[in-house]
């Protein structure tokens, strides 16, 4: 396995200013082969409406079984942080970290459940998976509740 080069752990680092410039760090999987869930919730994510510039705010749960690495979490904090001011659908940016996820990971399984506050009086959710789960996998609810205030 590769030793991993982290840049960001144990130093001051700013806020990328886009998701493109963010850089996510991973480290070796210390139990590679054994089908285990890790878990990120990130509930106050925000993005910008593309439209008007307005903020969008989400509960965000991602759930990934991984295969040789694992994503080293100040670097996702940093890349999820770098939404805050760019412009793009809910759909877009719940499946841009998804995508992004799983061509840095190569994980065996991931998914995302993006549970957006409403705009114009309606909550966009978006979930996206990369297939089913793997046998065996204890697979929690993402126990977020539906939108009755959300919070």
């Amino acid at each position: 396995m590769t030793e991993a080069r982290l840049t960001q752990l144990g130093v001051q680092t700013p806020l990328p200013g886009s998701p493109a410039a963010a850089v996510l760090e991973r480290v070796p999987n210390p139990h590679p082969g054994e089908a285990y869930l890790v878990r990120f919730t990130c509930p106050e994510f925000t993005s910008l409406c593309p439209i008007t510039g307005q903020p969008d705010f989400a509960h965000l749960v991602l759930d990934y079984v991984p295969a040789a690495w694992l994503v080293e979490s100040k670097s996702l904090k940093l890349y999820l942080g770098s939404f805050r001011n760019h412009g793009a659908f809910h759909e877009a940016c719940t499946l841009d970290i998804a995508l992004r996820l799983r061509a840095e990971l190569a994980p065996v399984w991931l998914r995302i459940g993006g549970y957006w506050y409403p705009r114009g009086g309606m909550p966009i959710d978006v979930f996206w998976q990369s297939g089913p789960p793997p046998d065996h996998l204890w697979l929690p609810s993402q126990e977020v509740a539906p939108y009755r205030g959300r919070g």
